[in-house]
């Protein structure tokens, strides 16, 4: 081929994903971004929940499409098929789990992270400063020191299992990563209370050590761990030739939202010379109310945290967060050097320290932009003022609990989460076909957990939009419900939820 010849190849057009048509693609886009704002500002006129038809999840069974779609056609699909049947958890009524509701910013947020299509693996460019700097935000909003670290991960689960391997290196040395548990690693044993998340024991499994390494300590009356309890079981396992390294309190009980006493637990772990965690998936960020910070006192002690910015903190999902008072600790963990990671002094290559450092991925989202963008637009008090509100509305949820003859309060209000059921002959039954009636409905969307032996209606109240008709609403549509089924009737539930404009 002669070089004329090769010079017009190579100039020709190559294959490409960008829209031929740029200015269609904008107007497409900017209709997307205009209806998902006006489905969050009219969000309390759909329904919560409701079920799919056995048509519309026949729509999601198909073969890999091999031709191209329009995009039209496809956001067609997702308006027709996907909005009216999402999770919830932006609508007020959203109380069954602990979600947060997100924001337009936040949402806003996430597109221009898209857009930057940034992988915060490592390297050299703003992006990784942006989540720096909120790693630095989080280190001072808990009194770590600046020799703290700390990293954006999926939630809660991977920062506890992150900060389970991170406990591990430090009771085991540095051979454990190249040479496995080996007998020592067999000792090792973990302690948090019954009422933890189920994800300290799977990250105990993950680790290598096991679920049966995890001690399960009874709670005490206020539903937190019984120190005088994990005294008793540490020193029966030393006794035994184990290896006691790791206590996890929890700031907010996933069942009633309880809170260890944190300061004791951090007391008895320093004299025990045992790695300190805090699981604060959603209670952490209650630091940002100075109403509810005293609650956590003894947190600034802590080893290692794991939080959610994308519960109280209302970012949208994902976005969870592990931080460590010992960087180097946290780096001798995870980091890996490879030729094809090289750090250099200069360039895109430059920086001593890169985020794949902290943690097991090297592909890694633009999590703190959204993160970021909330922190700025709020403000911290902003965010404190609106989790003490949730509280405060729990509260306010436990009094009609209270002053309703039918229904009885299971569990002490400690922040958001309220405990309770309809009072009934055959009350599990009974409360949870209630609570799938209220589902159903679109009224509102409790959970349901188990107290002591008893089923009860859990309402988590964490979504900034909530307020104290929803939480009037929820408790009419338990009565409803309840006495409907209580009386033997089967409640005819018919709801249809708008589409998003067209």
């Amino acid at each position: 081929m002669s070089t004329a010849a090769r010079i017009d190849h190579l100039s020709r057009p190559a294959a490409t994903l960008d829209p031929q048509d740029w200015d269609e693609l904008r107007a497409q886009g900017h209709r997307m971004l205009d209806d998902m704002i006006d489905y969050v500002a009219g969000i309390r006129d759909r329904p919560v929940w409701q079920p799919m038809s056995e048509a519309t999840r026949g729509r999601f069974r198909s073969e890999l499409p091999r031709a191209p779609t329009d995009l039209a056609d496809v956001y067609r699909d997702f308006n027709e098929f996907v909005v009216p049947h999402a999770t919830g958890n932006v609508h007020p009524g959203f109380m069954g789990w602990v979600h947060g509701g997100g924001t337009v910013v936040g949402m806003l947020a996430e597109m221009l992270a898209a857009g930057l299509n940034a992988n915060l693996g490592g390297r050299d460019h703003a992006p990784i400063e942006i989540e720096r700097q909120v790693v630095d935000w989080t280190r001072q909003l808990f009194g770590f020191p600046p020799g703290a670290s700390g990293l954006f991960v999926t939630g809660t689960s991977m920062a506890n299992l992150m900060a389970v391997l991170v406990a591990r290196r430090a009771a085991l040395g540095a051979a454990v990563r190249q040479q496995g548990l080996g007998e020592p690693g067999r000792r090792l044993r973990a302690y948090t209370s019954t009422a933890a998340h189920g994800c300290i024991a799977k990250a105990l499994d993950i680790a290598g050590l096991g679920s049966d390494a995890l001690g399960c300590i009874r709670t005490d009356a206020a539903h937190r761990i019984d120190i005088s309890a994990l005294r008793t079981a540490i020193a029966q396992d030393r006794n035994a030739g184990l290896h006691p390294f790791l206590v996890v309190a929890s700031a907010g009980t996933v069942d009633i939202g309880a809170i260890d006493d944190l300061a004791a637990v951090a007391e008895f772990c320093r004299g025990e010379g045992l790695w300190f965690h805090v699981d604060g998936a959603f209670g952490a960020l209650a630091m940002l109310s100075a109403e509810l910070a005293p609650k956590l006192a003894g947190i600034e002690q802590a080893d290692s945290i794991a939080l959610d910015f994308h519960k109280w903190g209302q970012v949208p999902y994902d976005a969870g967060f592990l931080l460590v008072r010992d960087g180097e600790r946290h780096r001798e963990t995870f980091a890996s050097p490879a030729a094809y990671l090289r750090r250099e002094t200069r360039g895109l290559a430059a920086g001593a320290e890169w985020p794949c450092d902290l943690g097991p991925d090297l592909s890694r989202g633009f999590r703190a932009l959204k993160t970021w963008f909330t922190l700025r637009t709020f403000g911290g008090d902003a965010l404190g003022t609106m989790i003490a509100n949730s509280c405060a509305l729990a509260r306010e949820l436990e009094a009609l609990v209270l002053a309703e003859s039918e229904l009885e309060l299971l569990a002490p209000v400690n922040l958001n989460i309220v405990c309770f059921r309809y009072r009934a002959d055959d009350a599990d039954l009974i409360n949870r076909e209630i609570v799938a009636d209220i589902h159903e409905s679109g009224i509102a969307a409790p959970s349901t957990t188990t107290l002591d032996g008893r089923l009860a209606i859990r309402a988590a109240i964490v979504n900034h939009r909530t307020q104290r008709a929803d939480i009037a609403r929820l408790v009419a549509a338990v009565l409803s419900f309840g006495r409907q089924r209580a009386a033997g009737l089967t409640p005819l539930l018919q709801i249809e939820s708008p589409p998003l404009a067209l």
